[in-house]
């Protein structure tokens, strides 16, 4: 008995110590972006999972009741078609109205306990998916994801933003985050339909709740959001509502819902499309989304590298990957094969990891230098983009596709396309400004998670990490000044003896060092 004690002692004081180095901060930040990831890639999955899934099943239920439930026989795929697009439309629409209110939660108590409760919801979402049987349930079940997504997705890109504060580092693990968000879109309906075929509709289902609990339960053990030592001291976050009354982050969210539009608006036309037109199966209208994920990835790493060298030339990446949306939308109509369809929706897929990985990045950027350093309302901001596009997307395009045919809804929304994208033109101007203020995060159990605008230079990187809040800036119309806590002074205070000036041409590395010298700017 003693020795059996023993050893459970040990296994125990093992397990202690595992949770401990993974709370360490350097490893927290890798599980939690691991976190993230999984995230997104399981709310992108249970959004497209149903596409091949829920029509067919649901038509069958309606098929098996017979017609004299809808009435004419001739009206039974109309009212069908919209009864499905509604469906599709109703997580959008709940996750547009949920999304202020998530935003606003996340920037007051921290990124932790929403994402937990986002994953717990999206489980219980995708349980009743998998037990649900009526048209009801399901559109339950679609409304409850989207209050999911609301939390999930907000605070999980928040907690990227917070946690690498350095503009090469958020850009790599945005696109990290997008690559994985990506995927899910793109092999969810393969996984579906497949499953869905030889299994039934409640394998996929299940697989994908018990993803969400796992992951819920990492990063409740990584985190710990409910230990009595970890309080959050920042500044209030920047009202949604005041985020959208600036011009610059409407600008770049509206990039974000155009991007989306298209694909939103082919998920569920596309399918009918190809069945009439191709004569294709369940199976094949959702393997087609599955090659684009090459391009898409690819994408994401072209606009990763380009940004880190030229980041200033991101509303120039975002306004490309619009116009190479709307060249392949219109491609996508003349298709006459499965093999060849593929080309124009890889190629549309590659637009839209540009735009994102664009964005993205240039969100949390302009909140940085704009407002206060608090992520949540911004991303939250982000996902309504989304929202809208989701939610606009399938009911206009169900209805233009009805009314004037599949080529004239895919016209359209590449003028859409082509009409947006020279508006990205008012952001070329982004990366030269420079902060009003600055705001610092910090766990108080924790070191500071970083400052943006911290040093590179030995000499003035230990001054930038001793800033707090209540730094008080003087006015200057070329720039601003660090603040540099030696002797209790400021380098604000130091202004007339060792003035610092940002330089345009230079601004775009964000990286501020003076040397003691002659007080001359160098990076």
């Amino acid at each position: 008995m003693a020795s059996l004690h023993e050893v459970g002692s040990g296994i125990g004081d093992r397990i202690t110590a595992f949770i401990e180095r993974l709370r360490e901060q350097e490893n927290q930040r890798r599980i939690i972006l691991a976190i993230v990831c999984v995230a997104l890639l399981l709310d992108s999955m249970l959004y497209v999972v149903i596409v091949p899934i829920i029509p067919d099943y649901l038509r069958s239920e309606w098929d098996g009741k017979g017609s004299d439930d809808y009435g004419d026989s001739n009206n039974t795929d109309d009212k069908s078609g919209a009864k499905i697009g509604f469906l599709f439309a109703s997580k959008a629409i709940i996750q547009l109205i949920v999304n202020p209110f998530a935003g606003t939660l996340i920037d007051r108590v921290g990124y932790d306990i929403p994402m937990i409760i986002g994953l717990i919801v999206m489980f219980l979402a995708t349980l009743v998916y998998a037990f649900g049987k009526t048209y009801g349930i399901l559109f339950f079940a679609r409304s409850l994801q989207g209050i999911g997504s609301a939390f999930a997705y907000s605070s999980g890109l928040a907690m990227i933003a917070d946690r690498y504060q350095r503009e090469e580092e958020r850009s790599k693990a945005m696109g990290i985050a997008l690559a994985f968000m990506s995927f899910g879109y793109l092999v969810a309906p393969p996984f579906g339909g497949i499953f869905y075929e030889f299994t039934g509709k409640k394998v996929p289902f299940i697989i994908l709740a018990f993803v969400a609990l796992f992951n819920a339960t990492l990063l409740l053990t990584v985190t710990n959001p409910s230990a009595t030592n970890r309080h959050w001291t920042k500044e209030k976050g920047t009202p949604i509502y005041k985020l959208i009354l600036d011009p610059y982050i409407l600008v770049a969210a509206g990039a974000l819902t155009m991007s989306y539009v298209p694909l939103a608006s082919l998920e569920p036309t596309i399918a009918l499309w190809m069945e009439d037109t191709m004569h294709a199966s369940s199976w094949q209208s959702g393997i087609i989304w599955l090659p684009a994920f090459i391009p898409h990835v690819i994408g994401v790493v072209i606009i990763v590298k380009l940004t880190q060298k030229r980041p200033e030339y991101q509303w120039l990446y975002a306004a490309t990957g619009l116009v190479v949306i709307g060249i392949f939308v219109v491609i996508v109509p003349f298709c006459k094969t499965v093999g060849v369809l593929i080309i124009p929706l890889c190629g549309i897929c590659f637009g839209i990891a540009l735009v994102d990985t664009a964005v993205l990045p240039t969100l949390a950027f302009l909140v940085d230098v704009r407002h206060v350093s608090v992520y949540g309302s911004v991303y939250a901001l982000a996902d309504i983009s989304y929202c809208i596009a989701y939610f606009l997307g399938p009911i206009l395009a169900g209805q233009i596709a009805a009314g004037a045919g599949f080529l004239t809804m895919n016209i359209c929304l590449a003028l859409a396309s082509f009409i947006y994208a020279p508006v990205l033109f008012s952001l070329r101007k982004v990366h030269y400004m420079t902060p009003v203020h600055q705001e610092v995060t910090v766990l108080l159990s924790d070191d500071p998670l970083g400052n943006q605008y911290r040093a590179t230079d030995s000499e003035y990187g230990n001054n930038i990490t001793n800033q707090t809040q209540d730094t008080a800036y003087a006015p200057q119309p070329n720039g601003y000044y660090p603040p540099n806590k030696q002797n209790g002074n400021t380098v604000a205070g130091q202004a007339e003896q060792a003035p610092t000036r940002i330089e345009n041409e230079n601004f775009h590395h964000r990286r501020i060092s003076r040397s003691e010298g002659n007080g001359s700017d160098h990076e």
